[in-house]
């Protein structure tokens, strides 16, 4: 672990501890990080999009650090939660923006790489949040591994970490999650295999 992945555990650990003082050493350390997350999971949106990089991880702050509440087990659990409020910000501005009645083509996702959010992708990123609700009612921890990869881009080893299982688990989970979600998004899937 690097001395700052073990900063930022540090300072989470002082916020569970209700030290108010870490948060901006906290917000300091990790903001570089979040804002690249931001960045690219934005890589397609067009200039003067309405919905900018830094405003995605500033909202994303507020619901991380806003309200309290949680209690941080270390560095890639506040960046799972970090990647569930970006991926929450960027579907509620998506329906916000009435992507669903534009009837854009849905195109294939390969889930290879992490997501890329472009402004004709608003639909796609609906889809995919229905799709991973479903997953998630039938096999929790594979759309949590996808979440994690596809939209925080965290490794196989820190959802591992994470998650507390196997590199090996999240790897075949990740390999089935993609799999059922490909098929989900076109129509033709059933319960997903574990």
């Amino acid at each position: 672990m690097s001395d700052a992945q073990g900063q930022v555990t540090y300072l989470l650990g002082q916020l569970n501890a209700g030290n108010g003082d870490a948060r901006a050493e906290l917000v300091a350390l990790v903001y570089q990080e979040l804002h690249h997350i931001a960045r690219r999971l934005m890589r397609g949106e067009r200039d003067g999009h309405t919905l900018q990089a830094t405003a995605l991880v500033n909202e994303a702050f507020i619901r991380l650090l806003g309200g309290g509440g949680v209690e941080w087990e270390g560095r890639a659990h506040f960046f799972a939660v970090a990647a569930t409020a970006m991926r929450r910000i960027l579907v509620d501005h998506a329906r916000s923006r009435d992507a669903g009645k534009r009837g854009g083509d849905l195109q294939r996702v390969d889930f290879e790489e992490p997501a890329v959010v472009g402004e004709n992708d608003l639909d796609q990123l609906i889809a995919i949040d229905r799709a991973l609700t479903t997953l998630a009612s039938w096999d929790p921890r594979q759309s949590r591994i996808v979440e994690l990869r596809f939209f925080a881009g965290l490794s196989e080893d820190e959802i591992a970490e994470q998650l507390r299982v196997s590199t090996r688990t999240v790897k075949r989970e990740w390999r089935l999650a993609r799999a059922w979600l490909r098929a989900e998004l076109e129509g033709s899937s059933h319960p997903p295999v574990r």
